[in-house]
């Protein structure tokens, strides 16, 4: 298929060599000028603005805009949708908040322009392991888009096979899934990014505890010097909490195993937030997700061994490189 991809950051150049490694042919636009080179020549067709873009692409038009959450996708998806026709399709592949998903849409619709929402989840990863990857939208418009999806998607590999009823849709154990309308993508994701909050806690605060086991307010013969670069390791052979999670954090640990190139300044990138407003207005009590996102917050103003782990983990699977705020 053809598609065109705005915004060229480490997951939209991902999603683009991915899909032309298979055939697919990319136009691609970035203000960033030199990521655009970088993917023209693996075979990408350059685009020196959205609306450059959309003439180089031949209908009906797919357009995937890959940027962060706020004005910028807002701006996007507004040019895009002023250029394109009747029949044309926008995905938003970013970190959005469902409700606004659910806005654009309706706006759009009136154009008769499609629209669909992709929660991605691989980070730098997802070149080589692929993109698992939570869909909103209707049902035709997500059914067309399938050799692009199934593309990008990690496919069963060696992951042991969960004994599924017949006729259960087959695109989950190739990570991804339709998951509803419009918005319903997202919001899996939002909620996938708010647990990711609390697993991450969770590691944090068990290494923490681990590192602290030297402290001088114990008593001397209750005082351990444990390696923490071999507790990840071990946990990950055969333990009930191994992850991929876990395998970063193991991999940042066998580099620096006091993590002091982390300073333990630790952001949130808004689906915390939005998972914890979505638990409220469902009544529902996520005592362990509200718990991580303040953490988050309180790693602002001061820092442990723990949330340069949490800062470790983040780094491994999304590249983040993060500095206390002035």
């Amino acid at each position: 298929m053809q598609i065109g991809i705005v915004g060229l950051g480490r997951m939209g150049t991902g999603i683009a060599r991915r899909l032309m490694r298979s055939g697919h042919e990319c136009v691609v636009y970035d203000r960033a000028l030199n990521s655009i080179s970088e993917l023209v020549r693996e075979g990408a067709v350059a685009a020196d603005s959205i609306d450059d873009l959309i003439s180089k692409l031949q209908p009906p038009r797919v357009v995937w805009i890959m940027l962060p959450a706020g004005a910028v996708t807002e701006g996007a998806i507004a040019a895009s949708g002023a250029a394109l026709s009747p029949g044309d399709t926008i995905i938003d592949g970013g970190n959005t908040f469902y409700k606004d998903d659910i806005r654009r849409a309706k706006v759009l619709k009136e154009r008769r322009i499609d629209y669909v929402d992709i929660g991605t989840s691989g980070g730098v990863w997802g070149l080589e392991r692929g993109f698992c990857m939570m869909i909103g939208g209707d049902k035709r418009v997500v059914d067309a888009l399938d050799p692009i999806l199934k593309t990008l998607a990690p496919g069963i590999g060696d992951i042991p096979r969960t004994p599924r009823a017949a006729g259960a849709d087959p695109r989950p154990e190739l990570g991804y899934l339709h998951a509803g309308p419009v918005g319903a993508g997202h919001f899996v994701k939002m909620v996938h990014n708010g647990i990711e909050y609390g697993l991450m806690q969770a590691y944090a605060e068990g290494f923490d505890i681990l590192k602290n086991k030297d402290s001088n307010a114990l008593p001397e013969e209750e005082r351990f010097t444990l390696n923490m670069p071999d507790i990840a390791e071990v946990w990950r052979r055969g333990s009930v909490i191994a992850s991929w999670l876990l395998d970063l954090g193991a991999a940042a640990l066998a580099k620096d195993p006091q993590l002091e190139q982390f300073s333990g300044y630790v952001q949130d990138s808004g689906e915390g937030r939005w998972t914890v407003e979505a638990a409220i207005e469902e009544a529902v009590p996520a005592d362990v997700l509200t718990s991580a996102l303040y953490a988050r917050f309180r790693s602002r103003l001061e820092h442990t061994y723990g949330e340069k782990m949490l800062s470790a983990m983040r780094f491994g699977f999304g590249g983040h490189v993060e500095t206390p705020a002035e």
